[in-house]
Parts: C-alpha cells; structure tokens; sequence
C-alpha cells in the first residue's frame, strides 16, 4: 500500500480504471477527510456528510466499469461531492415543503363535521391522484409514505440507488404538488 502513497493523481486514475482496489483505497484515504470537509461546510450535518461521502465512494467502486475521469481526478471528486449535496438539499426542500403542507393541513382541523368532510375530501384526493403516478414512482411513494420506509431501504427493496429513489419520490411529490394545489388552497382559505 505504500508504494500508492507517492503516486500522483494521474497515476492512481490510471490504476483504478484497471479495477485496482489499492489504487481505489489510496484515493480513498487521501480524499475522505477532504470530501467530507467540501460536504460539511455546505449542509452543517456531520452524519449527512459523512453518509454522502461514503455512498459516493462505494458508488465510484461499484460503478468503476463505466466511470471515466477525463479532468483531473480532484476535480472529479469534489464535483461529484458538490451535485450530490445540492441534490441532498433539493430533495431535502421538497420533503420540507411537503411536511410543510401536511402540518398547515393538520393545524387547521379540528373534530367538526365539516373539518373532517373536507379532510376526508382531501385524503381522498391524494390517494386518486398517486394512482395516477407511473407505477414505479407510485410504488416507491407508497413505501415511502404508506409504510414509512427510508430512501434507504426502499432501494435495497426494491435493489436500485438510492438516486433513484430520491428522483421518483421528487417526481411524485412534484406531480401531487401541482394536481392538489387548487385543492389544498381552497381547503385552507375557506
């Protein structure tokens, strides 16, 4: 492993596009700490920056065959540590406004008949409207949603990314968002 410790940037790229794990490991080790450093400075979440950066790195090893590093590798690294933060923050913004929604929806009711008709309404609502969904996006909304499951363990379910997970859930959401916004105003301006 040592003799990895004085090659350059180049020379490891080259090495780890020939599916060398030493090569790999000496990337690793002389950019963990940095990565982590570019992602803790954006999120201030020491757990979210380390998760990212670690899932980065088991995403460069898994995908090894079809990542090509034409810049410079460090370059590379922290470009790919930049998109998966925003990503993070993006979808972060959407479950927070989602969560948002639900809470003002949930603070305006009391048990009144009508309260509880037009939430009834309102529930009904969505539940037709995410039939509408793409199966895929609707199956992993319910799992999310319905049985409370993380991006996580959705993706292991159902044996794709995490990513992936991520873009069908802001899918999702974005398509409720839109088809219940009438609804959901005139539930909260009546």
């Amino acid at each position: 492993m040592k003799k990895f410790c004085g090659l350059t940037d180049v020379e490891l790229t080259e090495l780890f596009e020939q599916d060398n794990i030493s090569a790999f490991e000496e990337i690793y080790n002389r950019y963990w700490l940095k990565l982590y450093a570019a992602a803790y400075k954006r999120l201030k979440e020491r757990e979210t920056a380390k998760e990212i950066v670690q899932d980065f790195f088991t995403s460069l090893w898994i995908n090894r065959q079809q990542v090509k590093i034409v810049t410079s590798l460090q370059g590379y690294l922290f470009t790919s540590i930049r998109y998966l933060v925003l990503n993070y923050k993006r979808a972060e913004a959407v479950r927070n406004s989602y969560s948002e929604i639900l809470l003002m929806v949930n603070n305006s009711l009391d048990n009144s008949t009508e309260e509880n008709y037009y939430y009834k309404e309102l529930l009904e609502r969505v539940e037709a409207e995410v039939t509408h969904l793409p199966p895929k996006c609707r199956n992993i909304f319910e799992l999310s949603r319905n049985q409370y499951k993380t991006n996580k363990e959705i993706a292991l379910l159902l044996g794709i990314s995490e990513k992936t997970v991520e873009n069908h859930l802001t899918k999702a959401l974005r398509f409720l968002k839109v088809h219940l916004n009438i609804l959901v105003l005139f539930f909260l301006l009546r």
